[in-house]
């Protein structure tokens, strides 16, 4: 048995020499510092803009025909049956059936003149482009003429209608006439569009900051902007149903996915936030932030398609605008 070596033990260090110190190591990653990118509405956009294909829609529309012919059947035969056994129930049951159909009907026709008034105000919108571009004088008056009878019921376009209807024929420029038009009648529809718009961002954005449970920003955003867009439709005359508003929304979220508007960064909220103040904050009130600018940004992008005319005579309302109107009031910044 050997004795181990008395003295300092020597190691040869030449092998190691190469090996990066503590300064040269790569920083440890940290996603928490990541800046925000507004996922609730990314995942927003990206479930209403996707494309449905071809053979999920007719499985949905052969399952819906199956289950309603079996449901058909089977409230016939029990109504029938009812009606052999008590003849008195059965009949109440039957006026019951009765009148659930006719209130499916009822939801039907209301779905179906809710696609044809949204139709409609396509129609004028692109109605309204080719008269711009080819200044077609009477084919600007009939535009004026069925924005008239789109408004005619409503008591917030009464001043609005009778300016209109004061100098129609007073102005021969189809251009002019149609600026007239879109100032007289669509000037107080967009300060109400404006607020829509404004109090989507803050709700998303107080939900998205405070909340903090899983997927419930999602579902959040998604509410408020189908809200948002319904209401839209309806202050344009374009009172869209359930599947009317499901439809706009995806034409709207559609188009902000195909010019790569679903994006936002710290130059969208520099207005209101100075600059680089965005990665300073917290990581769910930046995130908070985000989604509301991109919710701003669907809703300005909801009052260009749901406008029966485009924006000539007024300007295309401002995303930055509304972001520090609507979100400046959750932000204290410090002046000096």
């Amino acid at each position: 048995m050997t004795n181990p070596p008395k003295g300092p033990v020597l190691f040869d260090l030449d092998e190691t020499d190469s090996a990066p110190g503590p300064s040269e190591a790569p920083p440890v990653p940290e996603p928490h510092l990541e800046p925000p990118r507004g996922q609730a509405m990314q995942s927003v956009a990206a479930l209403t803009a996707r494309p449905g294909s071809a053979l999920a829609r007719w499985f949905w529309r052969l399952l819906l025909a199956l289950v309603g012919t079996f449901a058909s059947i089977a409230a016939w035969n029990v109504a029938t049956g009812l009606i052999a056994a008590n003849p008195i129930l059965g009949y109440a049951v039957t006026a019951l059936l009765l009148a659930f159909v006719l209130v499916c009907l009822a939801i039907a026709i209301k779905e179906i003149a809710a696609f044809s008034r949204l139709a409609k105000i396509d129609r004028l919108h692109h109605a309204a482009q080719e008269i711009l571009a080819d200044e077609d004088l009477a084919k600007a008056r009939a535009l004026t003429d069925d924005l008239v009878t789109l408004y005619k019921a409503r008591e917030d376009t009464r001043w609005g209608r009778a300016q209109l209807a004061e100098r129609r024929d007073e102005i021969f420029d189809a251009a002019g006439l149609v600026a007239h038009a879109e100032s007289a009648l669509l000037a107080p529809l967009d300060k109400q569009a404006r607020r829509e718009v404004e109090a989507a961002a803050r709700q998303v954005a107080t939900v998205t900051a405070l909340v903090p449970l899983a997927l419930a920003d999602v579902v959040a955003a998604l509410t408020a902007n189908l809200r948002m867009i319904r209401r839209i439709a309806e202050i344009y005359g374009g009172r869209s149903g359930t599947l009317g508003s499901w439809r706009l929304t995806r034409a709207v979220m559609s188009h902000l996915v195909a010019t790569g508007a679903v994006a936002v960064g710290d130059d969208m909220l520099e207005p209101i936030l100075g600059g680089g103040l965005l990665g300073k904050l917290s990581r769910r009130f930046g995130e908070g932030m985000v989604n509301g600018a991109l919710t701003a940004r669907v809703g300005v992008a909801a009052m260009e398609v749901c406008r029966p005319l485009p924006f000539t005579a007024a300007p295309r309302p401002s995303v930055r605008g509304i972001i520090r109107s609507s979100l400046s009031g959750l932000v204290v910044t410090e002046k000096g």
